[in-house]
């Protein structure tokens, strides 16, 4: 995707300032949209998904400050909406602004003031995006930590990819970091100043599925915008897209087609410009022969398979990884600073990681928050390792939540209960559930409770 210059809506009853404000945007190299009333420029809202809205207050129709109450109220991330007005009042111009204008401009325009205050608009609101984005990589991580060939032939195919607007679908077991990977992939495209959203399916309720994904619309003109619409200009990641009900696949599908849908109870087709990476843990071939999963929308997202290695095949990370995130750990949780002996280090590398990165990440946090003294040794890495093995009475290790309370021993316990039977079973929630024997609207929420990643 070639990156774009801002939309722009004009909305205007005059149709000479109208055509004036449009010629002059467009000659900065702003894509604009012009609208004569209300009723047209709630349409071309929708449509346009503009980043900026010159709006103007008397309307045949409707005012503008009504209709600029009617969109802070149904749409908590509005662009930045800028009023005009030849014979608005002070309390006008008061008004706009509490309800969140960023600014107000009398007619007749100064065309010098116009321009200047769309490019601070703009940049505000470029700034308010970015800073959300950089809250969320420091907390992801920016890149895939590790020096091993397997780690640097993987970014190395992702910075390729980036280049195009290929679909890729990441395959690999569980905690690998298909998640991180995508994000890496996002940061190196031309897509990297949009929004990156990541969904894990299966943690949506099938009943649940339409309204998340492709939002919602209720008689009285408020909007839910759903994760295809705040991925516009961005990225979509679809976490153990196997988890996806048939409605939905069959809706996505559809959306992905024609880069529109409409939401739940809307009557209007809603564009989105929006890549798509998705991930899965279980084989997608057997789900489709199944009839689990649609042939056509396999073959839609798989425009290329990217194979994430589990960690047992770059052992020689696992010294990087312990330091990487004994320092995220000390930085963004203010635990104190512990280090690991070269015995504990030199076991971990021979560890067999069967939780892999994820694994190895949930015990450096363990050890930091439980453990006490400056160095990390072996004994106290195997106990930690030992207390979620599958049979600790027989190994003569005893569980560490054993000494905690009984309502914090209970949530260790059905916390790593659920997880080893949710890897067994695939990473498939409705086999958890027939495994467990457990009703899956409750496992919903108890695998949220316990914050266990779908």
């Amino acid at each position: 995707m070639s990156k774009q210059e801002p939309y722009i809506l004009v909305v205007d009853d005059e149709q000479d300032i109208r055509q004036l404000v449009s010629e002059i945007l467009e000659d900065e190299g702003y894509q604009v949209a012009m609208a004569e009333n209300a009723t047209v420029a709630r349409a071309l809202k929708q449509e346009c998904q503009p980043c900026l809205i010159l709006l103007d207050i008397w309307m045949p129709d409707s005012d503008g400050i009504t209709l600029l109450k009617e969109w802070v109220a149904e749409d908590d991330a509005l662009c930045p909406v800028i009023m005009m007005s030849g014979h608005a009042s002070v309390e006008s111009a008061v008004e706009a602004t509490r309800l969140g204008a960023y600014d107000f401009l009398e007619k007749p325009l100064s065309l010098a003031k116009l321009l200047l205050t769309v490019e601070r608009a703009l940049e505000a609101s470029h700034l308010q995006q970015e800073n959300a984005g950089l809250k969320q990589q420091l907390m992801l991580g920016v890149e895939p930590i590790g020096k091993s060939a397997v780690v640097e032939r993987a970014k190395d195919q992702i910075k390729r990819l980036a280049q195009h607007d290929a679909r890729v679908l990441f395959v690999g077991e569980a905690g690998v970091g298909k998640e991180m990977y995508a994000r890496y992939l996002h940061n190196n495209s031309a897509r990297r100043d949009g929004p990156f959203v990541d969904v894990s399916v299966g943690s949506i309720a099938p009943e649940n599925s339409a309204v998340e994904f492709f939002g919602r619309e209720d008689g009285g003109g408020k909007i839910y915008r759903g994760l295809l619409e705040q991925a516009h200009g961005g990225t979509l990641f679809l976490g153990e897209i196997s988890g996806m009900d048939q409605e939905t696949q069959a809706r996505l599908l559809s959306a992905l087609e024609s880069s529109s849908f409409l939401r739940v109870g809307g009557s209007e087709s809603v564009r989105v410009d929006v890549r798509v990476l998705s991930s899965t843990r279980m084989s997608l071939e057997e789900e489709v022969s199944s009839g689990r999963f649609r042939q056509d929308l396999y073959y839609l997202l798989n425009v290329v398979t990217l194979e994430i290695q589990p960690l047992r095949e770059h052992s020689e990370d696992v010294p990087g990884l312990l330091n990487y995130y004994v320092d995220h750990f000390v930085a963004q949780e203010k635990l104190p600073f512990r280090k690991f002996s070269m015995a504990a280090q030199n076991y971990l590398r021979n560890y067999s990681w069967p939780g892999n990165v994820r694994e190895l990440k949930n015990l450096v946090q363990r050890l930091m928050i439980l453990g006490a003294g400056d160095d990390i040794e072996l004994d106290e890495v195997k106990d930690a390792l030992g207390s979620f093995a599958e049979e600790p009475v027989l190994t003569g290790v005893v569980p560490e939540f054993f000494n905690l309370p009984l309502k914090e021993a209970r949530e260790h316990f059905e916390k790593s209960y659920l997880e080893y039977h949710f890897e067994k079973n695939g990473g498939s929630v409705a086999k958890l559930a027939a495994a467990i024997g457990m009703e899956r609207t409750h496992l919903y929420r108890k695998l949220h409770a316990l914050k266990i990643k779908l």
